[in-house]
């Protein structure tokens, strides 16, 4: 089991830069595919990145690609999301997930195949 916990968000203005944060619990944080997901309020949470266990293969939504990138740090059991040239249109609350992974090359896109969430971090971003 892991627990993740986010942190980094807040206001930006648009065009500027925010990184994320999740700190995940655990001995077995690099046996996990990770993700991050954002939801408006009224619509579905929707997939943003996704990177396997080693941080060698990534997955972006065709909205933030070339804008955002995943990373992670098995050592420090961490995972960060690098947000550039944000647009009022990322504004949303952002959760970290963990997917187990089977396969090394495992990237996870559907929130189906994410068993833990952390509780949100907010990201506001102003025209």
């Amino acid at each position: 089991q892991v627990q993740l916990v986010e942190s980094g968000g807040g206001l930006a203005p648009a065009g500027d830069s925010l990184r994320l944060f999740c700190a995940a619990s655990g001995r077995t944080f690099s046996s996990y595919a990770m993700g991050w997901f954002r939801q408006v309020p009224g619509k579905e949470r929707e997939f943003v990145a996704g990177i396997n266990r080693s941080g060698g293969y990534r997955n972006y939504a065709d909205s933030v690609k070339g804008r955002f990138t995943i990373s992670r740090d098995n050592a420090k059991n961490t995972v960060v999301l690098q947000m550039d040239n944000l647009k009022p249109e990322d504004t949303a609350i952002y959760y970290c997930a963990a997917a187990s992974a089977v396969s090394r090359t495992q990237v996870n896109t559907r929130e189906s195949e994410y068993a833990y969430w952390g509780q949100g971090t907010q990201v506001v971003v102003s025209s």
